[in-house]
């Protein structure tokens, strides 16, 4: 009895580990055909070095816009893929920081003055030409005190993959980088460091001035570290890392939607019914026991198998042919037969394998409440992926994993 319960268990297990590879190959097969998990990275990489555009972050923020907006639309975060090793020199930013923030300071002042009355509302942001002398000679600050300070159009996101277009290989026009190890990214950032005169203190500033949300994150490494340049290095490092982790488990919760989508479907395709496949399962086990007693000598069963084979045609009313085709056609091959297309391999191999459309007693599979339950176990069943099926199978059967 023990080993009937056995061979149900591993039964159902098979068949949730082979639906569960196939729904992970299709989603596989569809984020690598939309490059959606190098698009995911590189939309980080745009808000956390040179921030959200229009006030709109890149990262998605719904399941649609992962696999919607984010592979189709037009506005590609990735950088453009580049054939050519990372430059040999890095050039520094091309930003006068104490400009950029001596503008920003004296714009602030001019809105402080519009706030107390002393300037006229309307001069933040004028040029000379727009805001005249009577207005420049009213009390205000010069008029070219309140220019809008410029922000320099610096890509802080294709400086980082000049840096890493080593690791990038050909895939279309953008590049395919899905995974940038934090070791590397400290080192990038390393170099970039070395580019500028003031070093890490001379990087923060242009950051700053340009407005990188990357200027914050790196300003509290700096500070973190005691202002050491090795310390810095490996706090970019541990930062890089816990964001990656951060990101991927966010990654993974849109995902799982998108698992549970594809085994929805492939449920219903299949009509999938675990527990009418388990009860499938017990019958087999039993029909393989009695020929088994009938086998060693006992011919109480043998009427019982008369009336199978009968019931399954005339074709296999010979005892002998039917429990031969019986033996050769487990329940384990049978799983898919209920699905809307089904496929039957003949056993002799001389014949190529036939398609059957299945679509009106699928349908009525469909409708029937009584299914339903099944349905759902399979479904639930789904969730947990094939690593977990696939382990649970290793278990059971006492099969070891390769060990380095």
């Amino acid at each position: 009895m023990i080993s009937v319960y056995i061979d149900l268990a591993i039964g159902l297990i098979l068949a949730f580990l082979l639906l569960s590879l196939l729904v992970s190959g299709i989603n596989e097969a569809i984020v690598r055909l939309l490059g959606i998990r190098s698009k995911f990275l590189w939309a980080y990489l745009r808000d956390t070095l040179d921030g959200s555009e229009d006030g709109r972050s890149w990262i998605p923020s719904k399941i649609a816009d992962v696999f919607a907006k984010l592979p189709f639309s037009g506005n590609d975060p990735r950088p453009a893929h580049s054939p050519d090793p990372a430059p040999a020199v890095v050039e520094p930013m091309r930003v006068d920081s104490a400009t950029v923030l001596a503008a920003e300071n004296a714009e602030e002042k001019v809105s402080e003055e519009i706030a107390e009355g002393i300037a006229p509302e309307g001069t933040a942001g004028k040029t000379a030409e727009e805001t005249g002398p009577d207005e420049a000679g009213a009390g205000g600050p010069a008029a070219e005190d309140r220019a809008e300070p410029p922000t320099p159009p610096v890509d802080m996101t294709a400086r980082l993959y000049e840096r890493l277009q080593e690791i990038d290989h050909p895939k279309g026009t953008r590049t395919s980088i899905a995974n940038i190890p934090p070791e590397r990214f400290s080192g990038a950032v390393m170099e970039l460091v070395a580019a500028e005169e003031g070093g890490i203190d001379g990087l923060l500033a242009k950051l700053e001035a340009i407005r990188s949300p990357l200027a914050g994150h790196l300003k509290g490494v700096w500070e973190g570290a005691q202002r050491d340049a090795q310390k810095f290095r490996k706090g970019v490092e541990d930062w890089f890392n816990g964001e990656m982790q951060r990101l991927s488990t966010l990654y993974a919760r849109y995902v799982r939607w998108v698992v549970f989508a594809l085994g929805l479907v492939l449920t219903l395709l299949f009509s999938m019914d675990a527990l009418e496949y388990g009860k499938t399962l017990l019958r087999d086990n039993a029909y393989r026991a009695g020929v088994a007693a009938i086998a060693g000598g006992g011919g109480e069963g043998y009427a019982e198998l008369k009336e199978k084979c009968a019931a399954a045609g005339a074709e296999l009313a010979e005892p002998y042919r039917c429990v031969t085709e019986s033996l050769s056609s487990p329940a384990l091959v049978k799983i898919f037969d209920h699905a809307i297309v089904s496929v039957t391999i003949p056993p002799d191999g001389s014949d190529d394998p036939s398609f059957h459309w299945n679509g009106g007693a699928w349908w009525d599979r469909l409708v029937t409440p009584g299914h339903w339950p099944g349905y759902l176990l399979t479904m639930v069943a789904l969730l947990f992926g094939a690593s977990f099926w696939w382990d649970v199978l290793r278990r059971l059967t006492g099969v070891r994993g390769n060990r380095s």
